[in-house]
Formats: C-alpha cells, structure tokens, sequence
C-alpha cells in the first residue's frame, strides 16, 4: 500500500449507525474481499451460474474496478528511504494532501438535506443501477466481466437505502416511489450477494430499534408484503445453501425479516411453504447446534404465538408429533446453560404449547404420548422440568382436553402432580400445578374411575392437600389486601382512571390474583363432592373467623368477568361458576 492510499483509509468516512446493524461476517484475506466472476480454463462462466460475486466493504461506497492479470500501477513517487524517513517523515505526496486538508479546516460543509427532494433522487439513481445491472446482464448473459462493474454499482445502491432506517418519515415517501418493490424483487436476482444485500437492508429498514410511528410502519410493511416478500423468502430458502457462509449469513437475514415483521403473522399462513421449511429447518440434525437453527425455531415460536392460523396450519402439517420428537432429546439430557440450545429448547416448548391450546391438538398431542413425555421430563427434574409443566398444563385446558385428562391419570400423573404440591415449590410451579388441578376437576367424567382417584389424593393422609390448598390461600389473599387498598379513586378522569385500574389490576395479578382465583374454584369442586371435605375447609376458615362467603365472592368476581364468546369457552365457565356458587351458600 503506497503513502496516498494509507492517508485515504485515515479519513475515510466512519460508517453511520445504520450500517453497523447485522454486517455479514466475511472470511478471507485482502485477496478475497473483491470476488470477480469465476471463470474457467475456457474463459467459459463458472458454477455459480455466471454470477458477479460483489465486494462488501465496510463503506458502501469504496467500490475498486478489478481486471485479471492487470499489472500494478508504479508509486506515484518513488521517495528513497532518506526521503522517508527524515525531512518530518512523510512523503512529498502526503505532505500535499496534508497542505490540501489544512486549507479546508476553516470552510463549513453544509450537511446534506435528507427530504423528500433527496429521496426522489435516491430512487431514482437506485432505478437506474437496476436497470443498467438488467440491461447488461441481458446483453453479456455469458461474459460476466461485461457486467461485473455494474453488479457492483447496483450492491452499492442497495447499501445506499440502509440510511433510510435513521429517518423513518421518509418510509411512505419510500414505498409511493415504487422503490420497495425493485428492493423486494432483487430477492430473485441471479446473483444471490445481490439477493443477501437486498435480504440485509429491508433487515435494516424493520428493524424493532427504528424509531418509526405505526403509520410509517405501515406504510412500508404493508408495500412488502404487497411486493411479494413472504414468497421471495421462501424462494431464498430453497436455493441458499448454508454450508456457504454468505448464504449462511442470506438465510439468517432472511429469518430476521420474518422475526421483525411478525405484525402480518396472519398473512403467512397464506405462504405454506414457509411454515413447511421452517419446520423442516428446526428438525436437522446438528452438533453443535447453529445460530440459524436457533433462529428458525425462534421465529416458528413467534409466528405460533401471532396467529391462529398458523397453529392451526402447523398441526395439519403434524407439529404436534415432530416438536414431541424434537423435545424427547431432553428428557434425560440438559442443552448447555446459556447457549444456542438452551434457547432452541425453550423455543420448541413455546411452539408446542402454543399448539396444545387448539382443540384440534388434543387428540393428536395424547397419541404422539405428549402426556408421558412431560411426566417423565418432570420426575427427570431436568432443565425441561418447569417448561414441561406449563406444557401439562395447557394440553389438560380447555373444553376438549378429557381424553388429555383421563390419559394423565392413566399414566400414573396424580402421584407425580401431587408429590410437587405438598413441597415448597416457586410461584410458577404453583400455578401450573393448580391449573392442572382445577382442569381435572372441571373436565373428568363425574362418575368416572379417574375421577374417584383424583377426589381420593385430596384426602389422603388426612386432608394434606386440603391444608395446603388453604394455606396457599392465606398467603395469595394477604398479599392481594395490600394492593386492594390501593384501590383507584373515583375522582379522576375517565382516561385517567382507565389508566389507573389497569395498572392496579396488573398489580393483583402480580400478587397472585390468578392462583387465588383458581384455588377457590378447586375448594368449591372439593365442597360440591364430598360432605368431608366440606367439613375440613369450614373448620380451617373458622380458625381465622373466616366463612364460604369469602370463596364465594371470589367466584363472584370471576362470573362478572367471564366472556361470553363460544370461542373462548365463556358461557361453559359461567355454568361452572354458577352452579358451584350454589354449593356455596
């Protein structure tokens, strides 16, 4: 590197903010930051389909013209070593741009005006690299050195838009141009750098941190989606190989897209194919375990979570079976704590929860033995123990969950349920072990065998469970006393007192409003079966000169607050609720 070139890099423009987001990791020396197209013996294009492979440089804009076998061009100044190293150091030409930057020290450089004005020009520069890309492209189809320059010329263009992500009022400007649709169509470029390139910048564009309003959002999101972004993904998908680390770096931009814009999860159902190699994706055998796995499995979970449909789609496709295999390698085995693993584990687990809450779920989460799974993962008490409880929980929820019910008492649960709730477990363990309580009671067939032995481990042992189940009451309702006198005043503003009962209402629940709330539906179950039990519950409030009514009021609260929606099981839970509070008077 000659003296000229050494004072350039010293005042190169440091990249902005934008571009410091998700920078492609490229292996290699100098020799392979500027990849030309690969030829072969015959001057004939090589495999990658006659493709100009693109420079990536830190600075968009430092784009150099490569010829094969081009000689080096001599110093400008050949300065001997006397030269260069006496006389200050430098040499005559850096002395002379030393001179040329001291000059300018005391102009001002007016900042550019990033506006609408300087969009349109923007675009319209982006629109002309994409076509003068097409139109040489077209014309050299075989002789890629006749459009490598402008491949070049149009990846700086695409690196261009990135600043667009620091000033977000510009994105309706973005999107009215037609320049969203000639970004998303480069995602089916020849070259797939192109693609990746333009793959990082809508990356860039939706990501969480910009400082957009949701009309911006908007804007641009919906002219994505409108541009055919879900099925342009699913086609990098397929054509991106990873053992490749630029289409490795491809696949998980690509990922990232779908992560940031998990605001049109309805829309991907629409685009099956996505949730096929998603799934597909989450199920490869690695070791270890890949950054893009991880990732994969992560934006499954938020597309499960988002949507409805989706999950219903992800059990057609027999989710249910595929997630249990998948989660099966931990029953025994613990993912190292902390890494990529740790995070795929509890992103598999979020998926499948997800799903077990869909009626259709139920049946085929019983026959993949989801049920025996999570017990043996439980009594394991392994990394998986917690979040194969919550599991439990959910599938043994809802209106259609009696066969999930009766199978988990089958499988010898009740003991391992039980044997948890009489030892001194974390709050989060306390509610899923109530909620699966409380689902037995409400769902098992009245007369049924499971049943009789369900009621049966409430009084056993001298109705251990049911002073545990007071006790916890006790506690739950003595911390909500505190929150409830904080009570908002009637005095405030409509707005202001919405606000006010929200946050108060967060508070109660933090407290443990929800566990105390379905204690009292598991102790008036108890009081509607079985006169014994009634008996024991009446003497334990009666130490604390409590009464039924206090269980009753509780029930009370619930029934006011019960949705009417068929949807969510409403009007069975206000029958519930009714007909227990009878039990109770």
């Amino acid at each position: 590197m000659n003296s000229l070139d050494s004072i350039e890099n010293l005042f190169k423009k440091a990249p902005t903010a934008s571009n410091k987001k998700r920078k492609l990791n490229i292996a290699g020396g100098p020799s392979e930051i500027y990849k030309s197209a690969k030829l072969g013996a015959k001057g004939n294009p090589g495999e990658n389909g006659g493709n100009a492979t693109i420079f990536h440089s830190e600075n968009s804009n430092d784009m150099v013209d490569h010829q094969p076998n081009a000689q080096e061009a001599p110093d400008d100044n050949d300065d001997d070593e006397e030269g260069r190293f006496f006389d200050g150091g430098i040499t005559n030409s850096t002395a002379r741009i030393l001179d040329y930057l001291d000059t300018q020290d005391g102009e001002e450089i007016a900042p550019e005006m990033i506006d609408a004005t300087w969009i349109r020009k923007l675009a319209l520069s982006f629109e002309k690299r994409i076509s003068k890309n097409a139109e040489l492209r077209a014309k050299h189809e075989n002789d890629p050195q006749k459009f490598m320059a402008s491949e070049a010329d149009l990846d700086a263009g695409i690196k261009d838009l990135s600043i667009l992500s620091e000033h977000a009022e510009l994105y309706g400007d973005f999107a009215k141009l037609g320049c969203v649709n000639s970004l998303v169509s480069l995602l089916s470029h020849e070259n797939t750098d192109i693609a990746i390139d333009a793959l990082l910048v809508i990356s860039e564009l939706t990501d969480e941190n910009v400082d957009a309003e949701q009309a911006q959002w908007d804007a641009l999101v919906g002219a994505l989606i409108d541009a055919g972004l879900l099925e342009l993904i699913t086609q990098n998908f397929g054509r991106l190989d990873e053992s490749n680390e630029a289409d490795r770096n491809g696949v998980y931009h690509a990922l990232n897209n779908l992560a940031s814009q998990s605001t049109i999860a309805e829309k991907i159902v629409q685009e099956a194919a996505l949730l096929s190699w998603l799934l597909k994706r989450v199920a490869i055998k690695e070791t270890p375990l890949t950054q893009n796995k991880q990732y994969a499995a992560e934006v499954l979970a938020i597309l499960m979570q988002s949507s409805k449909d989706n999950r219903k789609q992800l059990i057609m496709k027999d989710g249910v079976d595929l997630l249990l295999r998948l989660l099966s390698t931990y029953r025994k085995r613990d993912p190292l704590k902390g890494s990529e693993e740790e995070e795929y584990m509890e992103n598999l687990f979020d998926c499948l929860t997800c799903l077990v809450d869909e009626p259709e779920s139920k049946q085929k989460f019983t026959e993949a033995e989801g049920v025996e799974l999570c017990l043996i993962m439980i009594r394991e008490a392994k990394m998986s123990k917690t979040r194969a409880l919550r599991l439990l929980d959910h599938s043994v929820a809802g209106n259609q969950a009696v066969d999930v019910c009766e199978r988990l008492v089958e499988a010898a649960g009740l003991k391992t349920i039980f044997g948890m709730f009489i030892k001194k477990q974390s709050s989060q363990v306390v509610e899923h072990i109530l909620g699966i309580l409380s689902s037995l009671l409400r769902l098992l067939p009245a007369t049924s065998e499971a049943r009789i032995r369900t009621l049966a481990k409430f009084v056993e042992n001298d109705y251990q469970k049911i002073d545990k189940l007071v006790k916890l009451r006790r506690e739950y309702s003595s911390k909500l006393a505190v929150i409830d006198a904080e009570k908002p005043s009637t005095n405030l503003s409509d707005q202001e007192r919405q606000a006010a009962e929200d946050e108060w209402l967060s508070k109660r629940l933090d407290s443990g409003l929800f566990c105390l709330q379905t204690i009292d539906i598991v102790l008036a179950w108890l009081i509607a079966e079985d006169d014994g039990v009634k008996k024991r519950i009446s003497l334990l409030l009666f130490d604390r000169d409590e009464n039924m009514l206090l269980i009753k009021a509780t029930l009370q609260e619930q029934l006011e607050a019960a949705s009417n929606d068929d949807e969510d099981g409403g009007p069975q839970t206000k029958e519930m609720l009714l007909t227990l509070i009878q039990y109770l008077d």
